[in-house]
């Protein structure tokens, strides 16, 4: 693709970038095929192609208006248009940049900026989002059944062995995973502490890509630049990795060094980070070997032998991540049951399922509908977000799968959680 790009950008790091970016589109339009909101709306401008020349239009000048700016807000940024794309177009990062520069060109109108300033505030805050989900519990059982559905139930975390071994490793806490779903990080660590590494947990806080994909730039550099203090004296003191139980935050840090490159206190820091970065899966697999999985018990004696594997965005698109996750369960014992259009969003996307609520409902209906079609009798994946939206619709349990992993090697029938499995029966509350 030819570009023209306007002095003011060419001269900025990011202009240069996206320069580069845009010229290595050639127009093919296989994105098109698996861009969840072309699929929905049919509106070139809604798919990566059109918002691909969206972009490239401002940033040779032309003045952009709402209506660019809607087209490019409805964006899930699942990146499944860069899984299929034959040219490698790094259309996520092109997004990030066009999304930004609209942000400044294009003022939102009030309620807008009120609703995305509200969502920052509370989401992004790990004390916060506490508060309102704990009020959010406590009216749970006077709600209305479609928003009772909305809240999270409790799911006590069990407990969390104290680092004992030689071999550490960090875990990225975050903001709403530590009181939407603690069991998740507990059963990490107690699953790293079976193969002889120690999960260390600081205070760190949101990774920052919420208010990078809303383009809060200022608000989501100081988060990462939070993080990496916290995390540095860990570093320093030799830990092997950085685990991250969201593929979706996993996404965002394994880009630290990119986005703080231009920082002279924080670039080799987070280039440092970013290095460390892993996905839990890669660190399960690569030491699977040490839990013995083929001497489990019978997976007929586990509550949910059958599950559907919902497998994130972020982790198949985004960390470009695929069948690791699979291959764990299948090794377990679990059967997996087929799921028709896996690459395609669950339509939870971060902050999209409350800023766009319509086309959030209809991925998540075409998802679920999928998930569930085999009756399997729990649906897994691998990231808080997607977690939550499907709990919020689905007939059967959500879990993450390191919480029925863990369960299965140490015995017991499932993690803690209101749901009934599809026999009826009650699912086993642990307190490990």
């Amino acid at each position: 693709m030819q570009t023209h790009l306007a002095d003011v950008f060419l001269n900025s790091r990011d202009g240069r970038e996206a320069d580069a970016i845009l010229r290595s589109c050639v127009h093919c339009g296989f994105c098109t095929a698996t861009c969840p909101t072309y699929q929905l709306l049919g509106d070139e401008l809604d798919g990566p192609r059109g918002r691909i020349y969206l972009i490239k239009e401002v940033l040779e000048g032309t003045p952009p208006t709402h209506k660019t700016q809607l087209h490019l807000d409805r964006c899930l940024t699942c990146r499944a248009c860069e899984t299929t794309c034959p040219s490698g177009v790094r259309y996520g990062r092109l997004l990030d940049i066009g999304r930004q520069q609209v942000e400044i060109l294009v003022p939102r109108l009030w309620r807008q900026r009120a609703v995305r300033s509200l969502l920052l505030f509370v989401l992004s805050w790990r004390s916060r989002f506490a508060a309102l989900l704990s009020l959010a519990r406590w009216l749970r059982p006077v709600m209305p059944a479609s928003l009772k559905r909305m809240v999270p139930p409790l799911r006590p975390a069990g407990t969390w062995p104290a680092p004992r071994h030689a071999r550490r490793m960090l875990v990225l806490e975050g903001c709403v995973q530590p009181s939407a779903a603690p069991s998740i990080n507990a059963a990490a660590a107690r699953l790293l502490d079976r193969i002889g590494v120690s999960l260390i947990r600081v205070n760190d806080g949101c990774c920052g890509a919420m208010a990078h994909h809303l383009s809060a730039e200022s608000q989501a550099l100081a988060q990462m630049r939070r993080n990496v203090d916290a995390w540095w004296p860990e570093i320093t003191a030799g830990v092997e990795a950085l685990i991250v139980t969201a593929s979706g935050c996993g996404t965002h840090i394994r880009e630290y060094g990119v986005l703080l490159s231009d920082d002279p206190q924080y670039a080799a820091r987070a280039a440092r980070v970013s290095e460390l970065f892993r996905d839990l899966s890669q660190i399960v697999a690569q030491e699977v070997e040490k839990l013995s999985l083929e001497s489990l018990t019978p997976i007929e004696d586990h509550a949910f032998p059958r599950l559907a594997f919902q497998s994130p965005c972020s982790l198949q698109h985004g960390l470009q991540i695929r069948g690791v996750v699979e291959a764990l369960l299948n090794r377990a014992g679990f059967k997996l049951v087929p799921v028709a259009d896996s690459h395609l969003c669950c339509g939870s996307a971060g902050t999209y399922s409350l800023l766009q609520p319509t086309l959030s409902r209809q991925l998540k209906a075409n998802k679920i509908a999928a998930l569930e079609v085999e009756l399997a009798d729990a649906i897994v994946t691998a990231n808080i977000g997607c977690l939550m939206q499907l709990a919020s619709a689905a007939k059967r349990p959500v879990f993450h799968w390191i919480e029925l992993l863990e369960d299965r090697l140490a015995g017991v029938l499932a993690p803690a959680t209101t749901h009934k499995a599809t026999t009826g029966s009650p699912c086993a509350a642990t307190t490990r």
